[in-house]
């Protein structure tokens, strides 16, 4: 069983594999297990529930500061974008203060990416915007459409459906983060190493069929986002399935890792003391680049 933990394009890659049969080539048997949110996912991640979990890398990050032993894997997506998108009326930083932005939950990618967003704007988040938590990216969006919030925090393909929808893009935020990414636990690396690196293969070889079978790709977006809408998906296939955010080889972004340690450090002297490093695991990605398994994937192929 392998969870994932929002219903956004950053899990492609665990829904490519399922749906093009690369798990069970690599004899994986894997059900595909929606948690809404990443706290749910982790706990179920921790509870050995799911051994292998597509997790955002705050919920990693934060459970690593509290002890727990949960480690990435393979980096997934490593550039983040999202934007906050407020009501038609709403087109400064003005007028956004004093109302509220939807989120997820707080220490989650939308709380970080808002928090980023408002500062942005010259707005200090909380004391002048309200966060409200909802249980996902589904409920933030349909939160802001029934005028509830007065903004949400959306990535692909919900920001473009809100944009569509004449809603504004007050702001943009795009960075390294470590985004959606491959997490398991470091005793059940030293318990199943050989499930572990079946998995990272099939990862791998996911990510390359995204980019070269761009047909498949978008059906696969349009069965997991249940969405019909062809340009939307077309755009949100462009964005994913580039180099820069999700790289060929799969390593861990640190400075995207940096990026999630930073806001937490102001308050976590564990956070402060911590390097990128400390919560990832790349053996498995280094075994399979250095034997040429992944360059021998790429070549030839055009893109």
């Amino acid at each position: 069983t392998v969870g994932y933990s929002a219903i956004a394009a950053g899990h492609f890659p665990a829904w490519m594999a399922k749906e093009a049969g690369i798990f069970r080539k690599n004899g994986l048997d894997v059900q595909l297990v929606y948690f809404r949110g990443g706290t749910p996912a982790m706990m179920a991640l921790l509870s050995r529930e799911t051994p292998i979990s597509q997790l955002g890398g705050p919920a990693i990050v934060s459970a690593n500061l509290r002890g727990a032993d949960a480690v990435l894997i393979a980096g997934g997506l490593v550039l983040t974008e999202w934007w906050l998108m407020t009501r038609p009326d709403i087109k400064t930083a003005e007028k956004l203060k004093g109302g509220s932005v939807a989120i997820s939950v707080f220490g989650g990618l939308a709380d970080f990416l808002t928090r980023i967003a408002l500062q942005r704007l010259g707005l200090t988040p909380v004391k002048d915007v309200a966060m409200i938590q909802m249980s996902g990216v589904p409920e933030q969006r349909s939160a802001l459409e029934a005028g509830k919030v007065q903004g949400a925090m959306l990535p692909r393909p919900d920001n473009f459906v809100a944009l569509k929808k004449g809603f504004y893009n007050l702001m943009s935020v795009r960075l390294p983060y470590q985004s959606t990414g491959v997490a398991t636990t470091r005793t059940f690396i030293r318990e199943n190493p050989d499930i572990v690196r079946r998995y990272i293969r099939s990862q791998i070889e996911a990510v390359h069929r995204i980019k070269t079978d761009r047909e498949m790709a978008i059906s696969v977006l349009a069965k997991y986002l249940a969405l019909q809408d062809k340009e939307i998906l077309e755009k949100t296939y462009e964005g994913i399935s580039s180099d820069e955010e999700i790289p060929p080889k799969q390593y861990p972004n640190p400075e995207g890792i940096k990026n999630i340690l930073e806001p937490l450090a102001q308050t976590d002297p564990k956070a402060k003391a911590a390097k990128p490093e400390d919560f990832v695991d790349i053996r498995f990605i280094k075994e399979l680049d250095e034997s040429g398994f992944v360059d021998d994937l790429y070549k030839g192929k055009k893109r």
